[in-house]
């Protein structure tokens, strides 16, 4: 890194008082700054601001660190982040420089995860839940006896609901997507993650109607019963059932119909 040898970039005194030790003083350079007009001075000095203030900005990255995204790309987030404070800033406000590029670089890293980390967009509330979820656990990991904090314990040191802290660990892992045609994991015959996955029975959509009919089934006629059954479960033709009742195949038609159309006229009742 070069170093600026203008007299307003000059190390903090002793005696002055300033959030970090080892801060620049460039309150005089940012005053120089707004007087300035746009030129290859106004350019240097911008410069040498923006890495007097670096090791601020890198020490900010630092503490997103394991997060899925390297140390060096988070270090570039946050100098854009501290070239926007330096743009941004207005000393005649009279706010130190670092009390206004702290959460100006801490949101640019911020937003750096929610814009570019997540494969699919998930829900700010979410995000939230899961970086407390992941405070609490890194907390829990110091005093637990070698063992995984509980979902319960969690939620208690979080101070969320257990359906909060499972909704924020099940975000943990949110990050990236894996497509249904990916090949699973020690597979050589390209078994795909979608050759494993279920789906609906179509079986199930007839479950509930079964079960609503079974009690009207068991007040009809002995006959009638016998004849749903042989049709519909026997899946014999009406000319057969005819034939093994004794009756006409028209006769059997007539009484499938009479008892198909009261059992949905009676079940349709009992549902309203």
């Amino acid at each position: 890194m070069r170093t600026h040898t203008d007299a307003s970039l000059r190390p903090v005194t002793p005696g002055q008082r300033h959030p970090h030790d080892d801060a620049p003083d460039t309150a005089e350079a940012f005053v120089r700054l707004c007087d300035l007009p746009e030129g290859p001075e106004r350019t240097e000095l911008r410069r040498a601001v923006v890495e007097a203030w670096l090791p601020m900005a890198d020490r900010l990255a630092g503490r997103f660190r394991n997060r899925g995204e390297s140390l060096d790309d988070l270090r570039q987030v946050a100098a854009l982040g501290l070239v926007k404070a330096v743009d941004r800033y207005d000393p005649e406000l009279g706010n130190a420089f670092e009390s206004y590029a702290v959460p100006t670089v801490t949101g640019e890293i911020k937003r750096h995860f929610r814009d570019h980390m997540w494969t699919l967009h998930v829900p700010r509330r979410v995000q939230d839940l899961r970086n407390r979820v992941r405070f609490a656990q890194h907390e829990l990991a110091q005093t637990a006896s070698g063992r995984a904090p509980t979902l319960s314990e969690i939620a208690a040191h979080a101070g969320m609901t257990e359906d909060e802290a499972k909704a924020g660990l099940e975000a943990l892992e949110s990050f990236t997507a894996l497509s249904l045609d990916a090949e699973l994991p020690g597979s050589d015959d390209g078994y795909s993650l979608a050759d494993v996955l279920g789906a609906a029975d179509p079986a199930l959509d007839t479950v509930v109607d079964r079960e609503a009919v079974k009690p009207r089934l068991a007040e009809l006629p002995e006959r009638e019963q016998r004849i749903l059954y042989m049709r519909f479960f026997g899946d014999m033709t009406q000319s057969r059932i005819a034939e093994q009742l004794g009756i006409s195949q028209m006769h059997v038609s007539r009484l499938i119909s009479r008892c198909c159309d009261r059992l949905r006229d009676q079940v349709l009742a009992d549902a309203a």
